[in-house]
């Protein structure tokens, strides 16, 4: 229990350190938007955003069907939107998405896939971002044989960003 809760509020401190990384305007008014905490509000532009293709977006999406914020709980649509973003090459989406591959929410349970996202999180990311994605992977990698943690790290390496616009 206690590795869950910890989990989840790495997950959580993750999503609001990535909020904190300077945006363009129009990401900035999602920003604005979602870090108001009026979720029902929230979504009538970051549902639109996430459509479009953005990742910024499509992360926010899949963190408010995550923890029901304005949206009706449903991990389903988590994993989905998150694993848009993070086939983008957004962090907190691959960070996000890493989570519910080691948890089995919204999809299987996968710790090579999970070892996988977390990886390019962290490769993506700085300062104590970095240091939790690195400390996630690692705690992944002990639930890993030698084999799995060998094809999580070539999954990793061969992986390339699919912009969606």
């Amino acid at each position: 229990m206690r590795d869950v809760c910890a989990m989840k509020s790495a997950g959580l401190l993750f999503f609001a350190f990535a909020l904190a990384v300077p945006a363009p305007a129009q990401a900035a008014r999602l920003d604005s938007t979602f870090r108001s905490g009026d979720f029902p509000r929230a979504v009538k532009s970051v549902g639109p955003a996430a459509e479009r293709g953005e990742a910024r977006a499509q992360a926010y999406l899949g963190f408010m069907y995550q923890y029901g914020r304005g949206v009706p709980q449903n991990y389903t649509l988590a994993y989905y939107w998150y694993r848009r973003g993070a086939e983008q090459g957004n962090a907190a989406a691959q960070h996000l998405l890493g989570l519910l591959y080691d948890k089995g929410q919204g999809t299987r349970t996968d710790h090579v896939l999970a070892h996988m996202w977390l990886s390019l999180a962290a490769a993506a990311t700085k300062g104590a971002e970095h240091e939790d994605n690195v400390r996630l992977r690692n705690a992944v990698a002990s639930k890993m044989s030698l084999g799995q943690l060998s094809d999580a790290q070539s999954l990793a390496v061969s992986w390339v960003p699919k912009l969606e616009r």
